[in-house]
């Protein structure tokens, strides 16, 4: 068999092979366990995102902000397949696949044309034995899965006959990568020989290599180029590489070189320095002239290794970063002219900085602005911002005179911390502070003198950007202080990549968590009443015991290296002083639900929440969200409202605008509209309790609160339901989504009959915005669909 590119077509290969009386097995992940698969009766057969102009039904799902191209397009052909008895399995290669197969299975809850057999096998990648015991028990699992399917169970012996033909595959590829090292293959047709291996039954896959060994291309010349970055799933950028005159030597991605070694990993795991190293290694192997850096599709793995293979290169190899659609265009093809035409190619130029970059100018800072603030209505909130401050500024000091010191992501889990004395700042928080002060662009601008990506994860970065700031003057509240610890989850497919090169610019000790998902076909939408008291049955044992695991393992990380002592007694009071205060947070959202007009709006609600939870599990957390909740009742009480003549109830979906918190209040005394709900005060009211009585384990709990956090927000089932409880309950008019909105909850909340306007708007940096027609959008929704439903809720009032 010759290769060609209709035999790698996924589809037109499940339809061979079913025709042909094979079974063959979707496989959406190159971390997929293909020999587990073959072991069972099954041909694998990978999908790639195909070559789709629209998308408009997966458009329609998840909507551009929440999902990138690739994602897009596999959902597009994964909403009513042409086979859709045929399995799939989805991996958690990156995130676009956790979010196809949440899609997918809210979807088929919700009665439209999915694959009728689904399964997520949650593969971890990370070089622990407790995410190798999690890994053997999702593996387990999909042999159940293959054996409800019909499969055969996998046995050691059928194992090991399923590796000896990949084995077989890999040794056919490592004899074309000679040939193409020779000159006498193209690059590009050996990405089509390692799609092969990922397509087509196992035994036909290795005929056709071993055919294409006897028959290779005619000699290839030009300038030597290693490709990395984003996985090049077909193989028209290489083909446009080809063709502007590079000669392709090897690949840094996933379904290149890697893949074909038997070494492939998920580039959201791949470290960014492991990444550099390889890469320079193989530059110094193979005589590179270029190592070409491609972006494709708005991946954002790709952009955060930049600088690590920037530095680790070799003086004399030259590297270019560029960004570009899947699909060449002409742009890229002229890009791709300019790198490669002499006289580039001459030893003499150097692109690659040297290890230590030189000084760079420093960044004018952003002008602060002068608008934006909000009217507070509570003494309680007010109080808030001055002990911010003096908190920081102690934690500065501490940190001054030796203390350790950490930053951690929002999700993750602080309490030990806490209970360890360690002074910590949260890393969103810091993002809000740097909003605040109006220094996200300077900010951006420090990444972008580093080679770190300004504009993905943006919020999260801020705290590497910290490191690069040594401009006193414009320093929010001081600057932040080098971090002995940096812990986050993996929540994102840069999120691991932006904690270790921040680990590496800074020294600190960095920990990544694990992010797992959870797979079952079945989940309760009814989350909120289920976990404070459930949460020891409600969620996966599995997932607990690993973030359990990793939790006991990052306490004796800081122990070792610190010298403190972890209290099992002090972290008990410190998950009951957490309970105490979400209660407070529970009440306090209860009574803004059932009081119109609403006592406060948004603008107190947020900080009052947000502020007190960078401190939970501390007595002035607990006071300062009792102090909130009393001050509240005491409005209802006397019967004082944001708003007296309160009209509108308005939904704020997404984050905050923490650098312009007087938006929300521009349409109260023009239309009567209040924005009575954010996710801040209803998260803390309803996703962090766990209720410990029984003599449960506060770090197991701790531990169940950790792996759900996000989901609440985000997970088809759970988030759009969750939603809707809340419009309900607060009897809101209309709802305002910010871009980061999750589309099922959009989705979730129109079905219930409420209007909603989506807007555009960055709420980290703003800067670029038309601010007058965002607002005039929200006025003539107010005005409309918003003040439409308040009529027909006081007609029925």
């Amino acid at each position: 068999m010759s290769l060609s590119l209709p035999d790698l077509d996924a589809e037109a290969e499940v339809t061979r092979a079913l025709a042909a009386g094979r079974r063959p097995l979707r496989t959406l992940g190159l971390d997929a366990p293909r020999a587990r698969l073959i072991a069972a009766g099954f041909q694998p057969v990978r999908l790639v995102a195909p070559r789709l102009a629209a998308t408009p039904r997966a458009d329609a799902i998840m909507g551009a902000a929440e999902m990138g191209p690739r994602g897009r397009r596999l959902l597009e052909a994964l909403v009513a397949p042409a086979h859709p008895d045929v399995p799939l399995l989805i991996t958690q290669a990156d995130t676009d696949q956790s979010q196809i197969f949440a899609a997918l299975r809210e979807l088929g809850r919700l009665g439209e044309p999915v694959p009728r057999h689904v399964h997520f096998c949650d593969v971890l990648h990370l070089p622990r034995a407790t995410s190798e015991a999690y890994t053997a028990a999702r593996l387990a699992q999909l042999d159940d899965w293959l054996v409800s399917l019909d499969g055969v169970r996998p046995t050691a012996e059928s194992l090991a006959a399923a590796e000896a033909l990949l084995t077989q595959q890999r040794a056919l590829l490592a004899r074309l990568d000679a040939l193409r090292l020779e000159g006498r293959l193209s690059g590009s047709l050996f990405l089509e020989a390692v799609a092969a291996t990922a397509v087509l039954a196992p035994d036909e896959a290795n005929a056709a290599l071993a055919s294409l060994l006897e028959n290779p291309s005619p000699a290839v010349t030009g300038p030597r180029v290693i490709l990395s970055g984003t996985a090049q799933e077909g193989p028209e950028v290489t083909r446009a590489v080809e063709a502007a005159g590079g000669r392709i030597v090897a690949e840094a991605h996933g379904w290149g070189l890697p893949w074909a070694q038997g070494q492939a990993v998920p580039a959201r795991i791949a470290s960014a320095q492991e990444t550099g190293q390889f890469i320079a290694a193989l530059a110094t192997e193979r005589q590179a002239d270029l190592v070409l850096h491609l972006v494709l599709d708005g991946d954002e793995a790709a952009p955060w290794d930049e600088a690590a293979i920037r530095r680790a290169l070799p003086q004399g190899t030259r590297m270019a970063a560029l960004r570009c659609p899947s699909v060449p265009t002409a742009e890229l093809a002229t890009q791709l002219r300019n790198l490669l035409t002499p006289p580039p190619f001459v030893s003499s130029e150097v692109e690659t900085p040297p290890t230590t970059p030189a000084p760079k100018p420093k960044p004018k800072p952003a002008p602060r602005a002068a608008e934006g603030r909000s009217r507070k209505s509570l003494e309680s909130v007010a109080r808030l911002t001055a002990y911010n401050r003096e908190w920081f500024a102690s934690v500065r000091e501490q940190v001054a005179q030796g203390a350790p010191f950490a930053v951690v992501n929002a999700n993750a889990p602080q309490e030990i911390l806490r209970a360890l004395d360690v002074p910590f700042v949260v890393n969103q928080w810091w993002a809000s502070i740097v909003a605040a002060k109006q220094q996200s662009r300077r900010y951006q601008a420090l990444l972008r003198a580093h080679d770190y990506p300004a504009d993905v994860e943006a919020y999260s970065a801020q705290g590497l950007a910290a490191l690069f700031d040594d401009d006193a003057e414009n320093a929010p509240w001081g600057g932040l202080p080098k971090p002995d610890f940096v812990h986050a989850v993996a929540t994102s497919d840069p999120t691991p990549k932006l904690f270790e090169q921040w680990a590496a610019e800074s020294g600190a000790d960095c920990y990544i968590y694990e992010r797992t998902i959870d797979p079952r076909p079945d989940l309760f939408s009814d989350w909120w009443t289920q976990l404070p008291a459930n949460w020891d049955t409600a969620l996966e044992d599995e997932r607990v015991d690993l973030m359990l695991a990793e939790i006991r393992e990052v306490i004796a990380r800081v122990e070792e290296r610190t010298g403190r002592t972890f209290s099992p007694e002090r972290f008990a009071e410190v998950m009951a002083l957490v309970n105490e205060q979400e209660e407070y947070y529970r009440q306090t959202r209860d009574l803004v639900a059932r009081t119109v007009p609403a006592p406060i709006g948004v603008v107190d609600s947020m900080p009052a929440t947000m502020v007190p939870q960078w401190h939970r599990g501390t007595e002035w957390a607990r006071d300062a969200a009792r102090d909130f909740y009393e001050e509240v009742k005491a409005r209802v009480d006397a019967g004082l409202a944001a708003c007296p003549n309160e009209r509108i109830r308005l939904m704020w979906v997404g984050r905050g605008l923490w650098s312009e918190m007087g938006f929300y209040q521009k349409w109260e005394e023009s239309h009567g509209a209040v924005f009575v709900w954010s996710m801040y005060l209803a998260l803390a009211a309803d996703g962090y309790i766990r209720d410990l009585s029984g003599g449960r384990d506060p770090l197991r709990a701790l531990a169940s609160r950790v792996i759900c956090m996000g989901d609440e927000l985000r997970m088809p089932t759970w988030a759009g339901p969750w939603h809707v409880h809340e419009a309900n309950t607060h009897r809101v008019d209309g709802v305002v989504a910010l871009q980061d909105a999750d589309p099922f909850v959009i989705r979730a909340l129109r079905a219930a009959g409420y209007p909603v306007l989506e807007l555009t708007a960055d709420n980290f940096n703003r800067e670029s915005e038309d601010g007058a027609a965002i607002e005039a959008t929200i006025t003539a929704f107010i005005e409309g669909p918003a003040r439409d439903r308040s009529e027909e809720r006081h007609a029925r009032s």
